[in-house]
Parts: structure tokens; sequence; C-alpha cells
């Protein structure tokens, strides 16, 4: 997933960050209530798949929050209850409740699209140089891994936390959007483009249509079961194994001019937010040379603006720097890269103990003892083989796993929190959690892909354009095997040897359908204009996606029966 942010939008999103993390505090210390682990003894334990039904029939906020702090959490999900946060904290006041989830929301995806391009990203490329991977096994499995890891990780936390359809709706409706409103523009702007319409390449195209139409096929049918045992999990997953090989034959018998272009754009985020005491020394002393003060006010002023954003940005930005090893050249910090490598091992403890134990155990305080010994261990090492001026050239790899493994682990964290999130907005809002990963969750996780496409085949040329559509087909092929594959492959394991009843409801045969017909309808417009990016197919794909939106929009209000 590619991502551009504007230091404007930068700037607002840490801010808001700063003011939610001000109110979460000033909240917390006036609030008399207790957290739920605390509520024990008051607590009245009911079904999880229950607890919210009784919640969803009160209509005055007050009622609301005595249920919340009397019955089972409604989510699960994520480290904050903002069902507490919008009823309890701010239920005189729903207007402050939706501006701070916006907010907050904003910041979720953020985060989730920064850690993505900026650390995994940078880590899967360096991956695929060191372990001398072809561009095109390298474009199909890690950089596609790179890409997509949002929509992955968002669904298996959806399938683990027991809102499955959330994470079948996102990634499906990820897919839909990348494979006609992406596909669809591009067309659409390449055919009003002055320049001649670029031609696409035939079989790249075909392939992957093709081979996408029949990933959809195979899970229309397993949703059609409505079950899933471990063995047919693992086959469904497998399936991308035999995309990779049908790739890679093509690029072999070929000789395929397009080579480099399996390979996703991955734009990563410029590291705006770091300048050293050299350069702005350096630039003062430019200006001093300058005989126009206004110029000097002017670099003074953009000097402080500078590091007046870089404190902005240092609560979001320094927890990942400081437990993600990063060792690529434009980055390398040495001090940063000690740091990482001692508190990454106590980052993985802690999340342990959330999840497992509990902070105040016996076992969770051997753990983090024991991680703290192993960080100690680690930095040591990292203090003895590493320079100042320039990362490591020797034993490159346990740096790259590291950071591939770290980056993982903070995508995972912020997409169980932005799943809680959209769980709690669907009780907020009395809509179906499922119509929100179908639509927020799945455009926030592809705006990327939107605009970096698009910018790319607008101004890339022929190549440019080629690599844009492949993508919008090779990106979602892997959302779907791997994001949906390996979910349902954890969630068959935690019921083997039962299979694993997947929830299925009307939307997802909605959206199949509509999708299906989207991809057959590129299938037969781009060859019979010659592989020439068209208007007619993209308005079409277009008026496919629109017509979608407004049957799901009309069963939501009640217009037509769902």
């Amino acid at each position: 997933m590619a991502l551009v942010i504007s230091d404007n939008l930068k700037a607002f999103i840490n801010t808001a960050f700063l003011l939610l993390l001000c109110f979460f505090f000033t909240s917390h210390i006036r609030s008399p209530s207790l957290p739920f682990n605390q509520l024990s003894t008051l607590t009245l334990k009911s079904p999880k798949g229950n607890a919210c039904i009784g919640l969803q029939k009160l209509l005055d906020p007050h009622l609301k929050c005595l249920y919340l702090k009397t019955h089972y959490p409604c989510v699960t999900q994520g480290y904050i209850n903002y069902l507490h946060l919008f009823y309890c904290l701010c239920g005189a006041y729903p207007f402050l409740g939706y501006t701070l989830l916006t907010l907050w929301l904003l910041v979720l995806f953020y985060l989730l699209g920064n850690t993505a391009s900026q650390y995994f990203c940078s880590s899967v490329e360096s991956l695929s140089r060191e372990l001398r991977l072809s561009p095109t096994i390298a474009g199909v499995t890690l950089l596609s891994l790179g890409n997509g890891s949002p929509d992955v990780f968002a669904s298996i936390v959806s399938f683990r936390s027991g809102s499955g359809e959330v994470g079948l709706s996102s990634v499906l409706g990820g897919a839909f959007f990348v494979s006609c409103v992406v596909v669809g523009i591009i067309n659409v702007c390449g055919a009003a483009s002055s320049r001649l319409p670029c031609r696409i390449d035939r079989t790249s195209f075909v392939r992957d249509v093709c081979f996408f139409v029949v990933v959809l096929s195979s899970l229309l049918v397993i949703l059609l079961i409505g079950r899933i045992n471990i063995l047919g999990a693992i086959a469904f997953t497998s399936l991308y194994f035999v995309y990779v090989s049908i790739v890679s034959a093509t690029h072999f018998f070929r000789n395929d001019k397009y080579e480099d272009l399996v390979i996703p754009i991955l734009d990563h985020l410029e590291d705006v937010t770091t300048m050293t005491s050299k350069e702005a020394q350096e630039c003062i002393n430019q200006e001093e040379d300058d005989s126009s003060s206004l110029l000097r006010c002017r670099s003074l002023f953009s000097y402080y603006i500078r590091w007046f954003l870089y404190l902005i940005d240092l609560p979001l930005y320094l927890p990942r720097r400081l437990t993600i090893p990063d060792v690529s050249e434009e980055r390398w910090s040495r001090p940063f890269a000690v740091a990482s490598a001692t508190l990454a091992p106590v980052l993985v403890a802690t999340l342990w103990n959330s999840k497992r134990l509990g902070f105040g155990t016996k076992e969770g305080m051997t753990i983090y003892l024991s991680s703290a010994l192993v960080g100690l261990v680690l930095g040591l090492v990292a203090v003895q083989t590493t320079k100042k001026d320039c990362p490591p050239k020797k034993g490159l790899f346990p740096w790259l796993a590291g950071g591939f493994l770290m980056s993982v682990l903070w995508t995972y964290i912020i997409a169980e929190e932005l799943v809680g999130l959209l769980v709690s907005l669907g009780y907020v809002f009395g809509i179906s959690p499922s119509i929100l990963g179908l639509t927020v969750l799945a455009w926030g996780n592809s705006i990327g892909d939107l605009i970096a496409n698009v910018a790319m085949a607008m101004s890339g040329g022929q190549d440019g354009a080629q690599i844009a559509i492949s993508g919008c087909y090779a990106g979602p092929i892997f959302n779907t095997l791997a994001g949906l594959g390996l979910s349902l492959v954890v969630s068959a394991w935690g019921v083997h040897p039962k299979p694993f009843v997947i929830p299925v409801g009307p939307p997802l045969f909605e959206i199949l359908g509509f999708m299906i017909g989207g991809l057959l309808w590129a299938l037969v417009i781009l060859p019979r204009k010659d592989m020439k990016l068209d208007r007619v197919l993209g308005i079409g794909l277009l008026a496919i996606y629109l017509c979608f939106l407004s049957l799901r929009l009309s069963q939501s209000l009640g217009f037509v029966q769902g």
C-alpha cells in the first residue's frame, strides 16, 4: 500500500494525537469508574456473542454507560474501550465523542499506512535483495506482502477476535475498490490524456484477471458451503503459490520485457522529522552571508517550524523508531539501532503478557525479566558490531529479520486497534460492522493505491500504465489469498478437528458477484480495444462500483430488503 501524506496533514494528525492523548489521561484521572478487569464483583457475565444486544435496545446514554459497566465488554479488540469513552466520558457531549473517535480513526489509518510503507516495505525490499530473489518472485511475494500488509493483518485480527465478517468485508471491499475504481480512473484519465493511449501487455493482463476470477470463484464456493476445515483453508491459501508459479513460468518462457514492472510501487514516506544541528547551522551560516534580513528571518522561521513539527511528530514516531530495527542508509542511526535491539524483546513480552498472562502475575514478571535480559545482551552485541557513520555491511540478515518481525508486530497492534474502533463505531451508529469494513476500512487501506497507481499511470508513460494495471490485480490477489487464507487457516486450526463456521452474510455474496462482473467486463472490453486504455472500460467499472454502493445504501436505509 503506497501512501503519501503532505506535511500539513501530517502535522494535523500528530496534533490530533496529542489532543487525544491529553484527553485520555485527563479523563482517566477524573473518572471514578474502574476498568473492566477490576469489575469482577460488579460484572454480570453474559455470553460473548450476545453481550451487546441489550446495549442496542437502550436509548439513554446514561443507561448505556451503566450497561457497559455491568456487562461483558461488547468489543474485545484493542486496548481502548471506545464504547465506555463515548457513552460514559462523553455521554453528555455526543459531538465531542464523535470528534474524538473520528480523529483517532485518522490517526490509526496514518499509523497503519506509515508503519507499512516506512518500516515494513523497507524491510521486505532489503530482504529480497539480501536473499537475491529475482524481481518477478520478489514482486509477487515479499513486496506484495509489503503493499498488502494492512489488509492482511486487519483480516487476521478480525477473525481472531470473533469479527470475521469485518475481515471478509474489508479485504473484499478493498479488492473491489482497487479492481474497479482504481482501474476505472486509470482508464478514464489515460484515455483523456493528450498522449497516445497506452497499450497494456495482453498476456499479463489476461493471466492476472483470469486467475483472480478463479480465486473469487473458489471463495464463493467456500462461502456457499459456510464452513471449512484446516485442509481446505490450507488448500485455498496455497493457490497463491500456484499464482507465483504461473507468473514465474510466464517470465521464464517469454523473457518478459516487463520483468521489472511486477514489483509493486513502494512509496516511502519522506522522513522530514529529522534535522540535525549541523544542517541547521549550515542553513543559518548560509543566510548570514546573504545581505537580505528578510531571507534570514524566513530561514530562522522555517528552522523553528521544522523543530515544532518534529516535536509534534515524536509521540507517533518515537515508539516505533525505538523498537523497530532500521538499517537503511537514509535513516541509519546507531543510538536508535542499539535502542531497538534492546527494547524490541521488551515490547514482545509486553504484548504477550497483555494477551495471555496479565501484567501483575508471577509468570508475567518472569517473562519481563527474561525479555529484559535478552534485550540487554542484544544491545551489547549491537554496540560492538555497529558503527556510527554507516549501517553494518556484514551480518545484515539478523537486522533485516528483526526489522521485518517488529514491523509485523506493530502493524498487527495498530490493525487490532483499528478493527476494535470500527466495531465500536458500528454499535455507536447502529451500522453493521461489516458495512464499515466494506467501506471505511477498505477505502482507508486502498486510498494509497489509488493515489500511487493513478499518478504512476499518468506520469510514467506506457511502462507506468503497465505497472499500475498489474498492481491493481496482483495486489488484490495477494490480499484475498494471503489475508483471507491465513485468517481461515488460523481460525480452522483453533477449532480443529471441527470445521470452522464462516460468518457469511448477503453482502459478501453481493460484492463477489459485482466484483466478478467487473473483472469479466474488463476481460471483454480491453482486448476489444486493442489493449489500450479506454474511457468505456473505465466508466463501466465505475458504474459497477456505484451500483453496488447504491444497493448497499438502499439496504441500509430499508428501501430494499437485504
